[in-house]
């Protein structure tokens, strides 16, 4: 049982457990969005405009991700908010996830449609399988900790500096970057709309890798560069 003199408070449980809620919330509303919203294509004379904010729009969202990133940003949030630290970053970046879906503007065009029944059965395929693997391997690494649940409850805590070699996280260190290649840009018919949406977010992913690591190598003494030894590719196996 948890100690009772170190239980979270009400206030405390009720913003980690709304943030993991808001968490859920702005992912089923990504899929949604991208899935349904961003599959209609549009008509009408293509132009810069819509491109352009875009591109400014999910700028801001991962500026909040790079900004979370650093050691320093954390720390001073930590200091503020204790235990809430995650749930913070959980609840800015949920509600700006959100924001982003909402006023993404549609952008006329298709990129490609394939008819061939079995090309779209195994694109379809794809495209689950890549949602499957993201909410999969973010399970392995333990999605309360992710939400910032966890967090509150000190006896419950796991380490922080272990990192699992088995499993996908044995054939590549960030298969929930995997997933979501997979799930952006395995679509039979791929519009305009979603083509920015999936080529904006990857190259932020690709951006924000080597940042990210960067951070993990520094926090963890030596325990990320020895995951790195024993697991050579970061998000396809072979390649990259």
């Amino acid at each position: 049982m948890d100690d009772p003199i170190h239980a979270p408070s009400a206030a405390a449980q009720a913003c980690a457990w709304g943030g993991a809620a808001v968490f859920v919330a702005s992912l089923t509303f990504f899929l949604f969005s991208y899935d349904v919203t961003y599959g209609v294509a549009t008509t009408g004379p293509s132009h810069l405009v819509p491109i352009v904010w875009n591109v400014i729009l999910f700028s801001v969202f991962a500026f909040h991700h790079s900004l979370f990133a650093r050691s320093g940003v954390r720390e001073r949030v930590g200091r503020a908010v204790r235990s809430l630290e995650r749930s913070v970053y959980v609840w800015v970046s949920s509600v700006l996830l959100i924001l982003v879906c909402a006023w993404w503007k549609p952008i006329p065009g298709v990129i490609w449609q394939v008819t061939s029944p079995p090309a779209v059965l195994l694109l379809h395929t794809l495209h689950v399988a890549g949602i499957v693997l993201s909410i999969a391997s973010a399970a392995a690494i333990d999605i309360w900790v992710l939400s910032g649940v966890r967090q509150i409850y000190p006896s419950k805590a796991t380490r922080p500096d272990a990192f699992k070699s088995t499993g996908v996280y044995g054939l590549v260190r960030h298969p929930i970057y995997t997933g979501w290649f997979l799930a952006v840009f395995a679509m039979s018919t791929m519009t305009m709309t979603q083509f920015v949406f999936a080529v904006v977010s990857s190259g932020y992913v690709l951006l924000a890798i080597p940042f990210e690591e960067r951070s993990l190598l520094v926090t963890t003494a030596g325990a990320y560069e020895r995951y790195r030894q024993k697991v050579r590719f970061r998000v396809v196996p072979g390649i990259f």
